[in-house]
Protein backbone atom coordinates (compact mmCIF):
# COMPACT_ATOMS: atom_id res chain seq x y z
CA UNK A 1 0.00 0.00 0.00
CA UNK A 2 1.24 3.66 -1.14
CA UNK A 3 -0.43 4.92 2.27
CA UNK A 4 -0.44 2.35 5.01
CA UNK A 5 -1.35 4.87 7.53
CA UNK A 6 -4.50 5.81 5.80
CA UNK A 7 -7.91 3.84 5.87
CA UNK A 8 -10.36 5.27 3.62
CA UNK A 9 -13.53 5.21 5.16
CA UNK A 10 -15.74 1.95 5.28
CA UNK A 11 -18.76 2.82 7.92
CA UNK A 12 -22.37 2.89 6.63
CA UNK A 13 -23.63 5.37 4.52
CA UNK A 14 -25.69 7.94 6.69
CA UNK A 15 -29.04 7.60 6.55
CA UNK A 16 -31.17 9.98 4.10
CA UNK A 17 -27.97 10.51 2.39
CA UNK A 18 -28.58 11.04 -1.88
CA UNK A 19 -27.56 8.72 -3.83
CA UNK A 20 -24.86 11.37 -5.78
CA UNK A 21 -22.99 11.10 -1.96
CA UNK A 22 -21.12 7.99 -1.29
CA UNK A 23 -19.23 8.79 1.87
CA UNK A 24 -19.16 6.40 4.42
CA UNK A 25 -18.83 7.17 7.64
CA UNK A 26 -15.28 6.88 8.97
CA UNK A 27 -13.03 6.06 12.14
CA UNK A 28 -11.99 9.30 13.59
CA UNK A 29 -12.79 9.88 17.17
CA UNK A 30 -15.20 13.13 16.38
CA UNK A 31 -17.65 11.95 19.06
CA UNK A 32 -15.06 12.90 21.61
CA UNK A 33 -15.76 16.63 20.36
CA UNK A 34 -18.75 18.68 21.63
CA UNK A 35 -20.42 21.22 19.31
CA UNK A 36 -20.00 24.90 19.68
CA UNK A 37 -23.91 25.29 20.28
CA UNK A 38 -23.32 23.29 23.02
CA UNK A 39 -20.78 25.38 24.78
CA UNK A 40 -22.08 28.45 23.27
CA UNK A 41 -25.34 29.99 24.49
CA UNK A 42 -26.29 33.21 22.71
CA UNK A 43 -29.28 35.07 23.72
CA UNK A 44 -31.83 35.22 21.14
CA UNK A 45 -31.61 38.46 19.23
CA UNK A 46 -32.73 39.69 15.48
CA UNK A 47 -29.94 39.99 14.02
CA UNK A 48 -28.86 43.31 12.20
CA UNK A 49 -25.47 42.40 11.35
CA UNK A 50 -25.99 40.44 8.07
CA UNK A 51 -27.91 43.38 6.26
CA UNK A 52 -24.94 45.44 6.94
CA UNK A 53 -22.07 46.93 5.11
CA UNK A 54 -18.33 48.16 6.40
CA UNK A 55 -17.81 50.86 5.16
CA UNK A 56 -14.50 52.53 7.19
CA UNK A 57 -11.72 50.93 8.43
CA UNK A 58 -11.99 50.16 12.26
CA UNK A 59 -8.99 51.16 14.56
CA UNK A 60 -5.96 49.08 13.61
CA UNK A 61 -4.22 48.01 16.64
CA UNK A 62 -1.21 45.79 15.71
CA UNK A 63 -0.13 43.52 18.54
CA UNK A 64 3.14 41.79 17.13
CA UNK A 65 5.39 43.15 19.80
CA UNK A 66 3.45 41.61 22.42
CA UNK A 67 1.23 38.70 21.28
CA UNK A 68 3.12 37.92 18.14
CA UNK A 69 6.57 38.31 19.67
CA UNK A 70 5.45 35.81 22.53
CA UNK A 71 4.59 32.85 20.12
CA UNK A 72 7.98 33.20 18.43
CA UNK A 73 10.46 30.38 18.88
CA UNK A 74 13.62 33.50 19.30
CA UNK A 75 11.61 36.20 20.72
CA UNK A 76 12.70 39.89 18.87
CA UNK A 77 15.81 41.25 20.33
CA UNK A 78 15.98 45.15 20.68
CA UNK A 79 17.07 46.41 17.17
CA UNK A 80 14.33 43.76 15.67
CA UNK A 81 11.36 45.07 18.02
CA UNK A 82 12.47 48.56 17.06
CA UNK A 83 12.39 47.87 13.40
CA UNK A 84 8.81 46.41 13.75
CA UNK A 85 8.11 49.86 15.68
CA UNK A 86 9.16 52.13 12.77
CA UNK A 87 7.41 49.95 9.86
CA UNK A 88 4.22 50.42 12.21
CA UNK A 89 4.66 53.97 12.28
CA UNK A 90 5.65 54.22 8.59
CA UNK A 91 2.43 52.25 7.80
CA UNK A 92 0.41 54.96 9.48
CA UNK A 93 -0.65 52.79 12.44
CA UNK A 94 -2.08 55.50 15.64
CA UNK A 95 -2.09 52.53 18.34
CA UNK A 96 0.29 49.95 18.71
CA UNK A 97 0.36 47.14 21.98
CA UNK A 98 4.31 47.74 22.30
CA UNK A 99 4.85 44.68 25.23
CA UNK A 100 4.02 43.12 28.17
CA UNK A 101 6.41 45.36 30.49
CA UNK A 102 5.96 43.02 33.61
CA UNK A 103 6.87 39.91 32.10
CA UNK A 104 10.25 41.37 29.84
CA UNK A 105 13.38 43.12 30.63
CA UNK A 106 13.22 43.21 27.07
CA UNK A 107 9.80 45.05 26.86
CA UNK A 108 10.45 46.86 29.86
CA UNK A 109 13.44 48.77 28.75
CA UNK A 110 11.83 49.23 25.06
CA UNK A 111 8.68 51.16 26.54
CA UNK A 112 10.86 53.16 28.65
CA UNK A 113 12.74 54.47 25.47
CA UNK A 114 9.67 55.55 23.54
CA UNK A 115 8.86 57.71 26.58
CA UNK A 116 12.42 58.80 27.16
CA UNK A 117 14.27 58.89 24.11
CA UNK A 118 13.55 62.53 22.07
CA UNK A 119 11.32 62.33 19.29
CA UNK A 120 10.66 58.25 19.64
CA UNK A 121 6.84 58.45 19.70
CA UNK A 122 4.80 60.95 17.62
CA UNK A 123 2.34 62.79 19.17
CA UNK A 124 -0.86 61.23 17.61
CA UNK A 125 -0.05 57.49 18.42
CA UNK A 126 -1.04 56.26 21.67
CA UNK A 127 1.06 52.93 22.99
CA UNK A 128 -0.75 50.06 24.81
CA UNK A 129 1.43 48.00 27.08
CA UNK A 130 -0.42 44.49 28.58
CA UNK A 131 -0.32 43.22 32.47
CA UNK A 132 -2.47 40.46 34.00
CA UNK A 133 -4.23 41.19 37.11
CA UNK A 134 -1.59 41.10 40.05
CA UNK A 135 -0.57 43.84 42.06
CA UNK A 136 3.40 43.48 41.43
CA UNK A 137 2.66 43.23 38.09
CA UNK A 138 0.43 46.12 37.64
CA UNK A 139 2.71 48.25 39.73
CA UNK A 140 5.43 47.56 37.72
CA UNK A 141 3.46 48.41 34.08
CA UNK A 142 2.77 51.82 35.41
CA UNK A 143 6.68 52.20 36.33
CA UNK A 144 6.86 51.45 32.54
CA UNK A 145 4.52 54.44 30.98
CA UNK A 146 5.57 57.00 33.60
CA UNK A 147 6.25 59.55 31.03
CA UNK A 148 4.01 58.33 28.12
CA UNK A 149 1.79 61.13 26.85
CA UNK A 150 -0.29 59.01 25.48
CA UNK A 151 -1.18 54.99 27.20
CA UNK A 152 -3.80 52.67 27.00
CA UNK A 153 -3.30 50.46 30.23
CA UNK A 154 -4.30 46.92 28.92
CA UNK A 155 -5.88 44.24 31.51
CA UNK A 156 -6.44 40.67 30.79
CA UNK A 157 -8.05 37.67 32.89
CA UNK A 158 -9.45 34.38 31.45
CA UNK A 159 -13.43 34.30 31.93
CA UNK A 160 -14.52 31.11 30.61
CA UNK A 161 -15.75 28.09 32.30
CA UNK A 162 -12.64 25.81 31.53
CA UNK A 163 -10.14 28.33 32.30
CA UNK A 164 -12.14 29.68 35.94
CA UNK A 165 -12.10 25.96 36.87
CA UNK A 166 -8.97 24.45 35.67
CA UNK A 167 -6.60 27.37 35.38
CA UNK A 168 -7.67 29.52 37.75
CA UNK A 169 -9.65 27.71 40.32
CA UNK A 170 -12.43 30.41 41.50
CA UNK A 171 -16.30 30.85 40.91
CA UNK A 172 -17.68 33.96 39.05
CA UNK A 173 -17.83 35.83 42.22
CA UNK A 174 -14.50 35.17 43.18
CA UNK A 175 -12.90 36.14 39.45
CA UNK A 176 -15.13 39.04 39.37
CA UNK A 177 -13.69 40.02 42.77
CA UNK A 178 -9.95 39.35 41.48
CA UNK A 179 -10.73 41.52 38.44
CA UNK A 180 -11.87 44.46 40.40
CA UNK A 181 -9.41 44.55 43.02
CA UNK A 182 -6.93 44.81 39.99
CA UNK A 183 -8.95 47.68 37.95
CA UNK A 184 -9.61 49.98 41.15
CA UNK A 185 -5.42 49.36 41.92
CA UNK A 186 -5.00 51.09 37.75
CA UNK A 187 -7.42 53.43 39.02
CA UNK A 188 -5.65 54.66 41.84
CA UNK A 189 -2.30 54.61 39.96
CA UNK A 190 -3.97 56.15 36.59
CA UNK A 191 -5.38 59.24 39.25
CA UNK A 192 -4.64 62.81 37.64
CA UNK A 193 -2.88 61.50 34.34
CA UNK A 194 -3.23 63.32 31.52
CA UNK A 195 -3.59 60.80 28.41
CA UNK A 196 -4.21 58.03 30.31
CA UNK A 197 -7.28 55.05 29.37
CA UNK A 198 -7.64 51.90 30.41
CA UNK A 199 -8.39 48.76 28.34
CA UNK A 200 -9.92 45.10 29.95
CA UNK A 201 -9.96 41.72 27.68
CA UNK A 202 -12.06 38.68 29.35
CA UNK A 203 -9.89 36.24 27.79
CA UNK A 204 -11.95 33.18 26.06
CA UNK A 205 -14.58 35.95 25.59
CA UNK A 206 -16.40 33.62 22.81
CA UNK A 207 -16.32 30.55 25.45
CA UNK A 208 -17.77 33.15 27.85
CA UNK A 209 -21.45 33.40 29.19
CA UNK A 210 -22.54 36.49 27.76
CA UNK A 211 -24.26 37.97 31.32
CA UNK A 212 -21.01 37.75 32.84
CA UNK A 213 -18.99 39.23 29.97
CA UNK A 214 -21.68 42.07 30.44
CA UNK A 215 -21.41 42.07 34.33
CA UNK A 216 -17.95 42.37 34.53
CA UNK A 217 -17.44 44.69 31.24
CA UNK A 218 -20.38 47.16 32.63
CA UNK A 219 -18.71 47.05 36.42
CA UNK A 220 -14.94 48.35 35.08
CA UNK A 221 -16.89 50.57 32.75
CA UNK A 222 -18.26 52.03 36.15
CA UNK A 223 -15.74 52.07 38.19
CA UNK A 224 -13.34 53.67 35.71
CA UNK A 225 -15.78 56.05 34.81
CA UNK A 226 -15.36 56.10 31.34
CA UNK A 227 -16.67 58.89 29.32
CA UNK A 228 -17.03 60.07 25.40
CA UNK A 229 -13.88 62.27 26.07
CA UNK A 230 -11.83 59.31 28.01
CA UNK A 231 -13.33 56.04 26.84
CA UNK A 232 -12.21 52.36 27.95
CA UNK A 233 -11.87 49.97 25.52
CA UNK A 234 -13.44 46.34 26.07
CA UNK A 235 -11.59 43.94 23.96
CA UNK A 236 -13.55 40.64 23.61
CA UNK A 237 -10.96 37.76 22.07
CA UNK A 238 -11.68 35.03 20.09
CA UNK A 239 -8.67 33.29 21.78
CA UNK A 240 -9.33 29.73 21.05
CA UNK A 241 -11.83 29.85 17.50
CA UNK A 242 -14.39 27.36 18.53
CA UNK A 243 -17.49 28.22 16.19
CA UNK A 244 -18.26 29.51 12.40
CA UNK A 245 -17.77 33.27 12.15
CA UNK A 246 -21.52 34.06 12.09
CA UNK A 247 -21.69 32.82 15.93
CA UNK A 248 -18.80 35.28 17.18
CA UNK A 249 -20.94 37.90 15.25
CA UNK A 250 -23.93 36.85 17.44
CA UNK A 251 -21.91 37.04 20.42
CA UNK A 252 -20.58 40.48 19.17
CA UNK A 253 -24.08 42.10 18.73
CA UNK A 254 -25.42 40.69 21.97
CA UNK A 255 -22.90 42.77 24.02
CA UNK A 256 -22.57 45.38 21.74
CA UNK A 257 -26.37 46.20 22.37
CA UNK A 258 -26.43 45.23 26.02
CA UNK A 259 -23.42 47.81 27.14
CA UNK A 260 -23.52 50.19 29.53
CA UNK A 261 -22.74 53.74 28.66
CA UNK A 262 -22.32 52.69 25.04
CA UNK A 263 -21.07 55.68 23.47
CA UNK A 264 -18.12 55.35 26.24
CA UNK A 265 -16.96 52.18 24.94
CA UNK A 266 -14.64 51.55 22.43
CA UNK A 267 -15.84 48.00 21.54
CA UNK A 268 -12.51 46.01 20.50
CA UNK A 269 -12.29 42.28 19.22
CA UNK A 270 -8.79 40.32 18.78
CA UNK A 271 -9.82 36.90 16.52
CA UNK A 272 -7.32 33.37 17.03
CA UNK A 273 -7.22 31.38 13.92
CA UNK A 274 -8.00 28.27 15.28
CA UNK A 275 -9.98 26.68 12.42
CA UNK A 276 -8.55 29.04 9.37
CA UNK A 277 -11.62 31.79 9.85
CA UNK A 278 -9.85 34.45 11.59
CA UNK A 279 -10.24 37.37 9.16
CA UNK A 280 -13.87 36.02 8.57
CA UNK A 281 -14.55 35.96 12.58
CA UNK A 282 -13.21 39.76 12.42
CA UNK A 283 -15.03 41.35 9.30
CA UNK A 284 -17.92 39.76 10.54
CA UNK A 285 -17.38 41.25 14.30
CA UNK A 286 -17.52 44.79 12.63
CA UNK A 287 -20.54 44.36 10.77
CA UNK A 288 -21.78 43.30 14.25
CA UNK A 289 -20.75 46.64 15.91
CA UNK A 290 -16.73 46.26 16.57
CA UNK A 291 -14.69 49.41 16.58
CA UNK A 292 -11.34 48.50 16.67
CA UNK A 293 -9.30 45.08 15.62
CA UNK A 294 -6.25 43.62 17.40
CA UNK A 295 -4.16 41.36 15.32
CA UNK A 296 -0.55 40.79 13.30
CA UNK A 297 0.97 41.50 10.18
CA UNK A 298 0.63 38.44 8.00
CA UNK A 299 -0.93 36.42 11.17
CA UNK A 300 1.87 35.73 13.14
CA UNK A 301 0.83 34.75 16.98
CA UNK A 302 0.50 31.60 18.92
CA UNK A 303 -0.66 28.56 17.15
CA UNK A 304 -2.50 29.21 14.44
CA UNK A 305 -1.86 32.74 14.71
CA UNK A 306 -3.46 36.00 15.56
CA UNK A 307 -5.62 37.95 12.56
CA UNK A 308 -3.84 39.34 10.22
CA UNK A 309 -4.19 42.82 9.69
CA UNK A 310 -3.14 42.87 6.26
CA UNK A 311 -5.36 40.86 4.38
CA UNK A 312 -8.53 42.70 6.53
CA UNK A 313 -7.03 45.78 5.42
CA UNK A 314 -6.61 45.06 1.98
CA UNK A 315 -10.05 43.32 1.67
CA UNK A 316 -11.06 46.49 2.29
CA UNK A 317 -8.99 48.26 -0.06
CA UNK A 318 -10.65 45.79 -2.65
CA UNK A 319 -14.27 47.26 -1.71
CA UNK A 320 -13.41 50.89 -2.70
CA UNK A 321 -13.10 51.30 0.91
CA UNK A 322 -9.74 53.25 2.48
CA UNK A 323 -7.81 50.91 4.90
CA UNK A 324 -6.42 54.28 6.19
CA UNK A 325 -2.72 52.14 5.65
CA UNK A 326 0.17 52.99 3.59
CA UNK A 327 0.60 49.48 2.21
CA UNK A 328 1.76 50.23 -1.00
CA UNK A 329 4.99 48.55 -0.88
CA UNK A 330 4.03 45.52 0.22
CA UNK A 331 7.36 43.46 -0.44
CA UNK A 332 9.03 46.13 1.78
CA UNK A 333 6.46 45.61 5.19
CA UNK A 334 6.42 41.17 4.15
CA UNK A 335 10.88 41.31 4.18
CA UNK A 336 10.53 43.81 7.44
CA UNK A 337 8.23 41.03 9.14
CA UNK A 338 10.18 38.51 8.16
CA UNK A 339 13.38 39.79 9.17
CA UNK A 340 11.63 40.85 12.71
CA UNK A 341 9.83 37.05 12.83
CA UNK A 342 12.50 35.23 11.21
CA UNK A 343 9.46 33.13 9.41
CA UNK A 344 8.57 33.14 6.01
CA UNK A 345 5.40 34.41 4.60
CA UNK A 346 3.88 31.62 2.56
CA UNK A 347 4.07 32.34 -1.28
CA UNK A 348 0.38 31.98 -1.31
CA UNK A 349 -0.65 34.62 1.35
CA UNK A 350 -3.26 36.77 0.45
CA UNK A 351 -1.83 39.85 -1.46
CA UNK A 352 1.76 39.34 -0.20
CA UNK A 353 2.61 35.85 -1.42
CA UNK A 354 5.10 35.57 -4.16
CA UNK A 355 2.58 33.48 -6.44
CA UNK A 356 -0.43 35.61 -5.92
CA UNK A 357 -0.39 37.41 -8.86
CA UNK A 358 1.01 34.53 -10.98
CA UNK A 359 -1.12 32.30 -13.39
CA UNK A 360 0.39 29.15 -14.65
CA UNK A 361 -3.16 28.18 -16.37
CA UNK A 362 -2.96 29.32 -19.61
CA UNK A 363 -6.54 30.02 -20.23
CA UNK A 364 -5.72 32.24 -16.94
CA UNK A 365 -2.49 33.94 -19.06
CA UNK A 366 -4.71 34.45 -21.90
CA UNK A 367 -7.73 36.29 -19.63
CA UNK A 368 -5.15 38.38 -17.87
CA UNK A 369 -3.06 39.92 -20.78
CA UNK A 370 -6.80 40.72 -22.52
CA UNK A 371 -8.00 42.47 -19.06
CA UNK A 372 -4.96 44.86 -19.37
CA UNK A 373 -5.53 45.40 -22.79
CA UNK A 374 -9.38 46.46 -21.92
CA UNK A 375 -8.10 48.54 -18.46
CA UNK A 376 -6.09 50.35 -20.83
CA UNK A 377 -8.66 50.99 -23.06
CA UNK A 378 -10.93 52.14 -20.35
CA UNK A 379 -8.63 54.12 -19.00
CA UNK A 380 -8.34 56.22 -22.52
CA UNK A 381 -11.68 56.39 -22.93
CA UNK A 382 -12.13 58.13 -19.15
CA UNK A 383 -9.33 59.95 -20.10
CA UNK A 384 -8.11 59.41 -16.72
CA UNK A 385 -4.60 57.51 -16.07
CA UNK A 386 -4.29 54.01 -16.11
CA UNK A 387 -3.23 53.88 -12.49
CA UNK A 388 -6.73 56.33 -11.22
CA UNK A 389 -9.13 54.28 -13.90
CA UNK A 390 -11.45 51.41 -12.49
CA UNK A 391 -9.74 48.60 -11.53
CA UNK A 392 -11.61 44.91 -13.24
CA UNK A 393 -9.12 42.30 -14.69
CA UNK A 394 -9.84 38.80 -14.54
CA UNK A 395 -7.78 36.84 -11.89
CA UNK A 396 -6.72 39.77 -10.53
CA UNK A 397 -9.09 41.18 -7.50
CA UNK A 398 -6.21 44.06 -7.08
CA UNK A 399 -4.44 45.81 -9.38
CA UNK A 400 -0.64 44.65 -8.20
CA UNK A 401 0.24 48.62 -8.80
CA UNK A 402 -1.22 49.23 -5.76
CA UNK A 403 1.47 47.05 -3.36
CA UNK A 404 4.18 48.20 -5.52
CA UNK A 405 4.30 45.54 -7.85
CA UNK A 406 4.77 45.75 -11.50
CA UNK A 407 2.54 44.54 -14.36
CA UNK A 408 5.47 43.74 -16.20
CA UNK A 409 6.62 40.73 -13.27
CA UNK A 410 3.17 39.30 -13.12
CA UNK A 411 3.37 38.58 -17.32
CA UNK A 412 7.05 37.78 -17.38
CA UNK A 413 6.48 34.96 -14.96
CA UNK A 414 3.65 33.65 -15.98
CA UNK A 415 4.34 33.54 -19.25
CA UNK A 416 6.58 31.03 -18.27
CA UNK A 417 4.45 28.64 -17.57
CA UNK A 418 4.75 26.71 -21.19
CA UNK A 419 8.48 26.22 -21.09
CA UNK A 420 8.14 24.30 -17.24
CA UNK A 421 10.36 23.59 -14.97
CA UNK A 422 13.47 26.18 -14.96
CA UNK A 423 14.05 25.80 -11.12
CA UNK A 424 13.75 22.19 -11.02
CA UNK A 425 16.22 21.49 -14.24
CA UNK A 426 18.63 24.01 -12.40
CA UNK A 427 18.51 21.46 -8.87
CA UNK A 428 18.60 18.18 -10.93
CA UNK A 429 21.31 19.65 -13.67
CA UNK A 430 23.44 21.33 -11.58
CA UNK A 431 22.42 21.27 -7.78
CA UNK A 432 21.52 24.55 -7.30
CA UNK A 433 18.30 25.88 -5.04
CA UNK A 434 17.31 29.03 -6.20
CA UNK A 435 15.17 31.23 -3.86
CA UNK A 436 11.81 31.84 -5.08
CA UNK A 437 12.04 35.46 -5.81
CA UNK A 438 15.66 35.16 -7.89
CA UNK A 439 13.41 32.42 -9.86
CA UNK A 440 11.03 34.80 -10.77
CA UNK A 441 13.78 37.47 -11.87
CA UNK A 442 15.45 34.45 -13.92
CA UNK A 443 12.78 33.43 -15.92
CA UNK A 444 12.94 36.89 -17.31
CA UNK A 445 16.34 35.98 -18.62
CA UNK A 446 15.34 32.74 -19.80
CA UNK A 447 12.39 34.15 -21.80
CA UNK A 448 14.70 37.11 -23.63
CA UNK A 449 16.83 33.87 -24.75
CA UNK A 450 14.36 30.85 -25.63
CA UNK A 451 11.43 32.77 -26.62
CA UNK A 452 12.16 33.92 -30.58
CA UNK A 453 13.81 30.00 -30.96
CA UNK A 454 11.03 28.09 -29.42
CA UNK A 455 12.66 25.39 -28.11
CA UNK A 456 13.43 23.67 -24.42
CA UNK A 457 16.69 24.58 -22.87
CA UNK A 458 18.75 21.45 -21.52
CA UNK A 459 19.93 21.31 -18.03
CA UNK A 460 23.42 21.67 -19.15
CA UNK A 461 22.63 24.73 -21.40
CA UNK A 462 19.84 26.29 -18.24
CA UNK A 463 23.34 26.19 -15.87
CA UNK A 464 25.35 27.94 -18.60
CA UNK A 465 22.87 30.52 -18.91
CA UNK A 466 22.69 30.58 -15.38
CA UNK A 467 26.33 31.24 -15.04
CA UNK A 468 26.83 33.50 -17.59
CA UNK A 469 24.17 36.07 -16.01
CA UNK A 470 24.93 35.69 -12.45
CA UNK A 471 28.22 34.01 -11.49
CA UNK A 472 30.73 35.58 -14.22
CA UNK A 473 29.63 38.91 -12.92
CA UNK A 474 31.66 40.95 -10.42
CA UNK A 475 34.16 38.31 -11.49
CA UNK A 476 36.71 41.49 -12.58
CA UNK A 477 36.51 43.17 -9.42
CA UNK A 478 39.70 43.06 -6.98
CA UNK A 479 38.98 42.86 -3.28
CA UNK A 480 40.63 42.16 0.47
CA UNK A 481 38.64 41.11 3.53
CA UNK A 482 40.18 41.94 6.85
CA UNK A 483 37.74 40.86 9.87
CA UNK A 484 35.27 43.66 9.29
CA UNK A 485 36.94 45.82 7.07
CA UNK A 486 36.88 45.54 2.98
CA UNK A 487 38.47 46.95 0.01
CA UNK A 488 37.18 46.48 -3.19
CA UNK A 489 38.79 47.89 -6.25
CA UNK A 490 40.60 50.43 -3.87
CA UNK A 491 37.38 51.36 -2.28
CA UNK A 492 37.10 50.30 1.75
CA UNK A 493 33.80 49.77 3.37
CA UNK A 494 33.17 48.23 6.75
CA UNK A 495 30.45 46.13 8.31
CA UNK A 496 28.94 43.81 10.92
CA UNK A 497 31.00 40.57 9.04
CA UNK A 498 32.88 40.38 5.88
CA UNK A 499 29.55 40.45 3.50
CA UNK A 500 28.56 43.56 5.21
CA UNK A 501 31.46 44.98 4.60
CA UNK A 502 32.28 44.46 0.63
CA UNK A 503 28.33 45.69 0.68
CA UNK A 504 29.48 48.96 2.27
CA UNK A 505 32.72 49.01 -0.28
CA UNK A 506 30.37 48.81 -3.27
CA UNK A 507 27.49 50.96 -2.10
CA UNK A 508 24.57 48.19 -1.95
CA UNK A 509 22.16 47.36 0.61
CA UNK A 510 22.02 43.34 1.20
CA UNK A 511 18.33 42.35 1.56
CA UNK A 512 18.71 38.83 1.65
CA UNK A 513 21.36 36.30 2.14
CA UNK A 514 21.43 32.49 1.87
CA UNK A 515 23.94 29.78 1.16
CA UNK A 516 24.04 25.98 0.40
CA UNK A 517 26.24 23.04 -0.70
CA UNK A 518 25.98 22.43 -4.13
CA UNK A 519 24.76 19.26 -4.98
CA UNK A 520 27.56 16.64 -6.12
CA UNK A 521 30.50 19.33 -5.46
CA UNK A 522 32.50 20.74 -2.72
CA UNK A 523 31.33 23.84 -3.90
CA UNK A 524 29.27 26.42 -1.93
CA UNK A 525 27.18 28.37 -3.60
CA UNK A 526 25.63 32.67 -2.22
CA UNK A 527 22.44 34.01 -3.12
CA UNK A 528 22.51 37.69 -2.36
CA UNK A 529 19.51 39.64 -2.95
CA UNK A 530 20.40 43.51 -2.77
CA UNK A 531 18.98 47.26 -3.16
CA UNK A 532 21.21 48.73 -5.74
CA UNK A 533 20.30 52.32 -6.69
CA UNK A 534 16.42 52.37 -6.79
CA UNK A 535 16.26 48.53 -7.94
CA UNK A 536 16.47 45.27 -6.46
CA UNK A 537 18.74 42.60 -8.12
CA UNK A 538 20.02 39.59 -7.30
CA UNK A 539 23.76 38.35 -7.20
CA UNK A 540 24.95 34.63 -6.94
CA UNK A 541 28.62 33.60 -6.12
CA UNK A 542 30.54 30.22 -5.73
CA UNK A 543 33.14 29.09 -4.69
CA UNK A 544 34.83 26.14 -2.17
CA UNK A 545 35.11 28.98 0.32
CA UNK A 546 31.74 29.98 1.94
CA UNK A 547 33.16 33.19 2.69
CA UNK A 548 34.43 33.99 -1.04
CA UNK A 549 31.09 32.37 -2.04
CA UNK A 550 29.35 35.50 -0.30
CA UNK A 551 31.71 38.13 -1.42
CA UNK A 552 31.32 36.90 -4.96
CA UNK A 553 27.47 37.24 -4.97
CA UNK A 554 27.67 40.71 -3.16
CA UNK A 555 29.92 42.08 -6.38
CA UNK A 556 27.72 39.79 -8.55
CA UNK A 557 25.23 42.06 -7.67
CA UNK A 558 26.28 45.53 -7.45
CA UNK A 559 27.78 44.90 -11.07
CA UNK A 560 24.01 43.21 -12.19
CA UNK A 561 22.45 46.58 -10.64
CA UNK A 562 24.71 49.23 -11.90
CA UNK A 563 24.84 47.84 -15.73
CA UNK A 564 21.03 46.55 -15.99
CA UNK A 565 22.18 43.30 -15.94
CA UNK A 566 24.79 43.56 -19.08
CA UNK A 567 27.76 43.04 -16.32
CA UNK A 568 30.78 45.26 -17.99
CA UNK A 569 34.18 43.26 -18.22
CA UNK A 570 32.65 39.52 -18.53
CA UNK A 571 30.79 37.53 -20.77
CA UNK A 572 27.59 39.82 -22.20
CA UNK A 573 24.18 38.67 -21.77
CA UNK A 574 23.15 36.34 -25.14
CA UNK A 575 21.05 37.72 -27.50
CA UNK A 576 17.56 37.50 -27.66
CA UNK A 577 16.64 33.71 -29.33
CA UNK A 578 20.16 32.43 -28.49
CA UNK A 579 21.13 30.26 -25.64
CA UNK A 580 25.14 29.76 -24.23
CA UNK A 581 26.69 26.20 -24.90
CA UNK A 582 27.74 24.54 -21.91
CA UNK A 583 31.47 25.43 -20.67
CA UNK A 584 33.43 23.38 -18.94
CA UNK A 585 34.94 25.20 -15.46
CA UNK A 586 33.89 27.85 -13.22
CA UNK A 587 35.04 31.66 -13.50
CA UNK A 588 37.39 32.36 -10.57
CA UNK A 589 37.58 36.26 -8.92
CA UNK A 590 41.24 37.89 -8.45
CA UNK A 591 39.88 38.61 -4.69
CA UNK A 592 41.33 37.41 -1.34
CA UNK A 593 40.52 37.01 2.25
Amino acid sequence: MRFPTLHAPTGPTPAGAPAWNPQRGGAMPSHRYRPAHERVHVPALLRRWPGRRIERAPLWVPVDLRDGNQALAEPMDPARKQRMFDLFLAMGFKEIEVGYPSASRTDFDFVRRLAEAPGALPEDVTVVVFTAARADLIDRTFEAVQGLPNVVVHLYTATAPLWRDVVLGKDRAELRALITAAAERMARLGEGRDGLRFQFSPEVFNLTEPDYVLEVCNGLTELWDASPDRPVVHNLPATVEIATPNVYADQIEYVDRHLARRDSVILSVHPHNDRGTGVACAELAVLAGAQRVEGCLFGNGERTGNVDLVTLALNLHTQGVDPMLDLSDIDTIRRTVEHCNRLPVHERHPYAGDLVHTAFSGTHQDAIKKGFAQHARTAAELGLPERQAPWSVPYLPIDPADLGRDYEAVIRVNSQSGKGGIAYLLQTAAGLELPRRLQIEFARVVQEATDDSGREVTGEELYALFRAEYLDAGAARTWRIDGDRAEVDGRPGRGAGPVDAVADAVGVEVLSFTEHKVGGSPDAIAYVEARVGGAVVWGVGRDASVLTAGVRAVLSAADRGASGGAVPGTAPRPARGTVPRPARGTASGRGKA
